[in-house]
This record gives C-alpha cells, sequence and structure tokens, in this order.
C-alpha cells in the first residue's frame, strides 16, 4: 500500500487498471463500438420473437436473456471506469467528458435492446408462467417475474427511447451538477488561530471533535457556504422533483415513493409501518440527547453538540489502524469475511483519500459478477471513519460473495444491500469496545455508536419523510428555498422535540444530501437494514456459529429473489411491526450498556 501520513489516509487511492489504462485509453472506443454491434446483433436476432402468439420457446428465451447478461456485463465496465474516474476527480475536464460521453453512449446502446423487456412484458399470463415454470429458465425466474411487475408503468418503445435520451439532459445533466457544486465548495474553519479550508466530508468530520467551540463554527461555516449556494441548490432539487413527477404522472405510478417500493420488491405498507414504528421510538432518542446533555455538562444540547465526543477521548485512527481493526472483526465472525476485504486493502481497490475535487460521502461500487467491487471514502481519521471503512466492505464482501449469481440475478434491491455493510459496522465496533479496558473509553465509543445508529435509523427516516412532503408540496407549485427549509425543519422537530435544538443554519441541510438528488426514497433502505441487521445481530448473539452459515447464504444469494423470501431461512418477516420491536430493543441494551459505563466512570 501507499504510505500514508499518521492522521489521513493520503496516497491511498485505488487502482482502475482492472478496467481501463486512462480515460483516454483507445480500448475504451473500441469496447463501444463492439456493444453497439452486439446490441445491433441482438435487435435482429430477437425483436419480434418474444411477444409472440402463445410466447417464445423456453430455448429462444433462455439465449435472449443469456446474450443481454453479456451485453449488460460489458456495459457495466463501461460504466463503472467513467463513473469511479469521475468520483475520485469531478474537477477535471477529462473525466467529466468521459462521464457524459459514456452516458450517452451507454443510452444509445440500451436504446437498441430495451424492446426485449417491453416484449416480454407484453406476453400473456398464461404463457408466460408457463415459461416462468420451465425449468430450462429457473436461474432467470425472478428477473422475469419481476420484469412483468412494470407492465402497468411502461410505455411504448418510441416513448421509452424518448425518456432515455431526455434523462441526459434532464435529471441526470441536474444531478451532476449537484455532486460537481457539492464537490467543488470549500468551507473555511478557524482553527488554532488560523483560517483553514476544509472539503465538505472534512467539514462534517469536526462535528464530531471534542471542542465545542470548533463544532460551533464547522456548523456555521457549512451552512453559510450552503445557503451562499442556496439558489442553485433549491432549482436543482425542485426541477428534479418535477421531473419524477411528471414521469410518475406519465407511467401512471400511484404516489412518489411506488417506484421505488417496485425496485425495492418491498411492500409499501410494510415501509410503512416500519416507519411509523421508527417515530413511535423517536422518544428513545430524546431521552438519549438528555443523558448526553448531562453528560457533556450542557445547559442545552444545540444541533452541533449531537456527535460530541463523551469524555475526553481526542483519539485519531491511522488508516491503517482502521484496516487492522476491520481486518481482525470479520475475521473473527468469519474467516471467508477477513480474506476477501484482505482483497480490497492488498489490490488497491480501495480510495479513501480526502481531497478537493473527489466526491463526498462513501459508496461501493459492484459493477458485476464478472468484476470486483470499488470502494470509495474520504478518511478522515475520526471513529466514524474507521466504521465507514467497515461499512464499505461489507458491501464488498457482499459483492464479492454474490459473484457465484448471474448478473440480473447479482445485485440485491436496497434494504438487502445495505445488510452486510451495517453487520460488518456492528462487527467493528462490538469487538472494538469490548477489548478496551477503560470504562471512559468505552462509554465514549458506545455513544458514538448509538448516535451513529440513531442517525441511521431515526435520521434517514427524518429524510425519507421531509422527501415524502417535499414531493406533495411541489404538487401546489414550484418549491422555494424557504418552502423546502420549512419542510426540513418540521420533519426534523418531531425527531429532536426540546432535547436538541436546532439552529437557524441548519435550515439549509437538505441541500446537500446526495440521496435526494441520485436516488429519490433511498433512505428508507438505511433504516430497514439498521433495524434489520441488529435483529439478527441479535440473533448471531445467541446461536453463535450456527448464525454463520445461514447469513453467509443470505449474502451469496445476492438479488435472485425478492427479501421476503431470501430473509425467511433466517426466520425474519418483515412485514410484522413488531420484528422492527426487536431491532429497537437491541438499541435500548446499547443505550442501557452506555448508562452502566458512565456510572461506572463515575460521569
Amino acid at each position: 500500500m501507499p504510505t500514508t501520513n499518521d492522521a489521513v489516509a493520503q496516497g491511498i487511492t485505488w487502482d482502475l487498471s482492472d478496467l481501463y489504462g486512462a480515460y483516454d485509453d483507445p480500448q475504451i472506443a473500441a469496447d463501444v463500438e463492439r456493444l453497439r454491434s452486439e446490441a445491433a446483433a441482438f435487435a435482429d436476432t430477437y425483436r419480434g420473437t418474444v411477444d409472440v402468439e402463445g410466447g417464445p420457446a423456453a430455448a429462444l428465451l433462455l439465449a435472449a436473456v443469456t446474450a443481454l447478461e453479456a451485453l449488460h456485463e460489458r456495459s457495466g465496465r463501461l460504466q463503472a471506469y467513467a463513473g469511479l474516474l469521475y468520483s475520485a476527480d469531478t474537477g477535471r475536464d477529462e473525466h467529466r467528458d468521459l462521464e457524459q460521453r459514456t452516458e450517452q453512449q451507454l443510452t444509445e446502446i440500451q436504446n437498441l435492446v430495451l424492446f426485449f423487456e417491453l416484449e416480454w412484458s407484453r406476453v400473456n399470463d398464461a404463457a408466460a408462467q408457463a415459461l416462468l415454470d420451465d425449468p430450462q429458465l429457473a436461474t432467470h425466474r425472478h428477473y422475469l417475474e419481476q420484469v412483468r411487475k412494470y407492465r402497468p408503468h411502461l410505455l411504448s418503445e418510441p416513448e421509452e427511447r424518448i425518456v432515455n435520451e431526455k434523462d441526459l439532459t434532464g435529471p441526470s445533466a441536474w444531478a451532476r451538477l449537484h455532486t460537481e457544486i457539492t464537490s467543488s465548495l470549500t468551507f473555511s474553519v478557524e482553527r488554532e488561530g488560523t483560517p483553514r479550508d476544509h472539503t465538505l466530508d472534512e467539514v462534517l468530520a469536526l462535528f464530531h471533535h471534542p471542542d465545542r467551540d470548533l463544532r460551533r463554527r464547522a456548523h456555521d461555516a457549512l451552512y453559510a457556504v450552503l445557503q451562499e449556494h442556496g439558489a442553485v441548490l433549491t432549482y436543482v432539487y425542485d426541477t428534479l422533483i418535477q421531473d419524477h413527477l411528471n414521469m410518475d404522472r406519465l407511467r401512471d405510478y400511484p404516489d412518489a415513493m411506488a417506484q421505488r417500493h417496485l425496485s425495492n420488491e418491498v411492500d409499501p405498507a410494510a415501509v410503512a409501518a416500519m416507519m411509523e414504528v421508527t417515530e413511535a421510538n423517536y422518544g428513545l432518542a430524546q431521552a438519549y440527547f438528555e443523558l448526553k446533555r448531562r453528560l457533556l455538562q450542557l445547559p442545552e444540547l444545540r444541533l452541533y453538540d449531537q456527535y460530541a465526543p463523551v469524555g475526553n477521548v481526542d483519539r485519531e485512527y491511522p488508516f491503517g489502524d482502521a484496516r487492522e481493526m476491520v481486518l481482525e472483526s470479520y475475521g473473527a465472525f468469519d474467516p471467508q469475511f477477513r480474506d476477501i476485504a484482505l482483497r480490497f486493502f492488498d489490490g488497491r481497490w480501495i480510495d479513501a483519500d480526502p481531497r478537493p475535487g473527489k466526491r463526498g460521502g462513501a459508496f461501493c461500487w459492484s459493477p458485476s459478477p464478472q468484476m470486483h467491487p470499488y470502494v470509495l471514502c474520504n478518511y478522515t481519521s475520526t471513529f466514524r471513519d474507521v466504521m465507514t471503512v467497515a461499512h464499505e466492505l461489507g458491501h464488498g464482501v457482499h459483492g464479492w460473495l454474490a459473484r457465484e449469481q448471474t448478473l440480473l440475478n447479482y445485485h440485491p434491491t436496497l434494504p438487502l444491500a445495505e445488510t452486510a455493510s451495517v453487520f460488518g459496522e456492528i462487527a467493528v465496533f462490538d469487538r472494538l469496545v469490548a477489548s478496551e479496558q477503560d470504562p471512559a473509553t468505552a462509554l465514549a465509543l458506545t455513544c458514538a455508536k448509538v448516535e451513529d445508529i440513531f442517525a441511521t435509523v431515526f435520521r434517514q427516516n427524518v429524510l425519507t419523510r421531509f422527501e415524502q412532503t417535499a414531493y406533495e408540496a411541489r404538487g401546489d407549485g414550484r418549491l422555494t428555498s424557504d418552502r423546502l427549509s420549512d419542510l426540513w425543519i418540521e420533519a426534523n422537530g418531531k425527531y429532536y422535540g426540546d432535547a436538541v435544538q436546532l439552529t437557524e443554519g441548519y435550515r439549509w441541510g437538505w441541500s446537500y444530501i446526495p440521496h435526494f438528488i441520485h436516488t429519490r426514497f433511498y433512505c428508507y433502505a438505511y433504516t430497514f437494514a439498521e433495524l434489520l441487521v441488529l435483529a439478527l445481530y441479535s440473533l448471531y448473539r445467541e446461536q453463535g456459529r450456527a448464525f454463520v452459515p445461514r447469513f453467509l447464504d443470505l449474502l451469496r444469494s445476492g438479488g435472485r429473489d425478492t427479501p421476503a423470501a431470501l430473509l425467511a431461512p433466517l426466520g425474519v418477516d418483515y412485514r410484522d411491526p413488531a420484528f422492527w420491536e426487536r431491532g429497537f430493543a437491541e438499541l435500548r441494551r446499547l443505550i442501557t450498556r452506555a448508562e452502566e459505563l458512565a456510572e461506572t466512570a463515575g460521569l
């Protein structure tokens, strides 16, 4: 690995040479032309052969799906390289050009083959069912079933082509603009008497600093800069919402969340019940915040205090330490977890160096079963960054284990896509805190984990409620900055109550959230996954090694079936509201542990 300094992951960048050599690699153009040729040949071979009387022969349908998978796999390589290169440095014109050009080229190629799913969706139900029951198509049954569920919402082929072309200069362009704006922002915060510029992720990391005045200055700097760009950020989000609403109307979706539910393959009523159970537990968070206020000995807890470390623990975690903590913890759960995670470090599949122009946040990109995943994060040496590495490597392990699936069965839906990542976080935390001998340090780590769970369960629920109200409000007309900010404060106020005092600057807290821009209603998947994994982790503590094989089977399954079917062998029925309470019971256990540690530490 490249050398790092003592604080951050300086020099830890990924190696994309497994994909292509450079943005101007001639192989990129050659692969695009090959894809165009193969897509055209696919259309010549299969157009008009699927939507026929009595349906196609099973052998023909299997050949078509297999050929389509091969096309998607090669497209995924191009898309991954362009997207990863752009994410690593959104400011370079060459990277912007490649990302936009690749998106346009792949859209053109996709338009050549989109007829297949349209034809398959139109096959009459009896013929389609006979094909779905045919053993030859067993591997692809779930994919074929899921395509047909979109039948009420599909347009004609010419209309679908126009939508795809329009999106290049519509939502995709607006999302790219949002990324480039937020990635280029710098936030000046005075530290030790000297103003210093920070990236978005670096200024957010200061919210976890023990110095309250520094947290306040970071908070003020963040929201002041966001407000300066508020007009553009508001326009981008308002335009995206209206575009989505227009397409929902054209596709006859009953509400703004319906498409996400269909994509996630979850019951809307179960999601609504989960969110209601989460809101019923807001009081749990508010009671904890009151405990934290007492531990910090503050007259009131303000927004920039919610992630303040409890106790005088001002420790930095060099990237090498994070590596060892993750590997050790993963290995304690199962040797396969450690071995897979080690590949990411040794193979340079991780980009952790925070730098100007790099996309903020973190993600794991698993292009296909034929390629290894890649992880991006912005490592600033905090305990929370350690958890982020554990989280994203959990995604990576999931992607690696699911490689036995074919591409169309490879990617799990969003709620299950977060399962291994959240489990990885908890495994690292549990081992780290169990080995800590100092009660004050154990308390600080436990509080940090509780607050991280709050951010994943409660805050993501808040974000989802905000999205719901934003889409509803857009039906009454254009969304202004004030209107969005009012809706944001309203949604957050129900969570924080009187326990945390919101600030005026926080009115702009909605404006930099990437999920709102790139994947609407993504956020409830975090709530789903965190509560699910808390419940599963309680089963792991009860069952020990007997739990591991079933969990590994879940990860190997990728997206070959619905979440309900994949979770059934683990004894999970997420449609039962009582199930979600098991996750909150695990959270209460952690909070009780924090209270006990505080008493032991004399705080």
